[in-house]
């Protein structure tokens, strides 16, 4: 069985093979460009240790992981023109290197190379795996619609964000899993419990996501620091504020929400002293806590050797302790 590392340093070699052998140049510039920047390849990673959980053999998944890391960053590309983000892993964004136009077509290609590779896995895994991956990739835009729906709204629940951010992010984590696990052809029941270890372990890694952007190191975040708040990203901890602030303290942060004209720096230190004052971040840290906990819980139930079963535990205590 592989260690972390071992699966990493694989995916890093696989991604540095990969070529394009197709023109014009100008489209699959950008799309070796986003990959270039790296990341943290932990979806085709988690993909590659649910398989691994069962199999030896993982080039045999490898499509699969290639698959969901260049679907993740077709994701990452739109979503960088529609949030109109400048920096993206410490580097410029694709449409601020290229265009809007370029993101977006490159986007595209992207999409339907993650298909391509998605459809060679083998044939008697073939129908799951679409079905999922395609039900996986229709609650993802669903989740992005329901953020864009959020961005004009004041009364968006906790309960609300959490099932925004379950379809957004969460459940390509899940989806990573099962697939693995399906390939690998486990239990059914061991494969659903998976996806719910990947479901969990994606709601943690979120509400983190939001806390490092407004608490996080600018020097390892690899994004500026408040790019939510400037952009009144209806976060978990914004949530919160608006629900815990006494009247003065909700009527100062509902003026930074609807305030046109600001200095951005003010903003983002008016807005973070508004969330120190409610304890909010500190709600964020136990909410994060409990669904890694859960996450943790199921990975345990599974029957399966504690040694193979350590490789994900220790991805799982990396993200959370991770500050980018």
């Amino acid at each position: 069985m592989k260690t972390t590392n071992e699966i990493f340093d694989l995916l890093s070699q696989t991604f540095a093979d990969v070529t394009f052998d197709r023109q014009p140049e100008s489209l699959y510039a950008p799309i070796k460009y986003a990959l270039s920047l790296g990341g943290k390849r932990l979806r085709p990673a988690l993909l590659l240790m649910a398989y691994n959980l069962y199999r030896d053999d993982l080039q045999t998944a490898m499509p699969a992981a290639l698959a969901l890391e260049f679907y993740h960053n077709f994701t990452l590309m739109h979503d960088d023109v529609m949030d109109r983000a400048d920096i993206r892993r410490g580097k410029p964004t694709v449409h601020k290197v290229w265009n809007d136009n370029a993101a977006i077509l490159s986007g595209d290609t992207m999409l339907l190379m993650a298909f391509r590779l998605m459809a060679s896995v083998p044939p008697q895994h073939l129908k799951a795996v679409m079905d999922l991956f395609i039900e996986t990739t229709m609650q993802i835009d669903e989740g992005q619609q329901l953020d864009i729906d959020f961005e004009s709204r004041m009364d968006v629940t906790e309960e609300e964000y959490i099932e925004m951010i379950r379809l957004k992010t969460s459940v390509l984590m899940a989806c990573a899993m099962k697939i693995g696990a399906m390939l690998a052809d486990a239990p059914a029941e061991e494969a659903d419990a998976l996806y719910d270890f990947g479901l969990n372990l994606g709601l943690s890694f979120q509400l983190q996501d939001d806390l490092l952007d407004v608490y996080g190191d600018p020097e390892t975040f690899g994004k500026k620091i408040g790019g939510d708040i400037l952009c009144n990203k209806k976060t978990y901890m914004l949530i919160q504020a608006l629900s815990l602030s006494d009247p003065l303290r909700s009527t100062e942060l509902k003026g930074w929400l609807t305030r046109t004209l600001y200095d951005p720096r003010e903003k983002i230190r008016a807005v973070t002293d508004i969330y120190n004052r409610c304890g909010v971040r500190q709600l964020a840290e136990q909410k994060i806590n409990e669904y890694f906990d859960t996450a943790m819980s199921q990975l345990q139930a599974l029957g399966l050797p504690e040694e193979r079963k350590q490789v994900l535990a220790d991805v799982a205590f990396k993200m959370l302790k991770r500050q980018r």
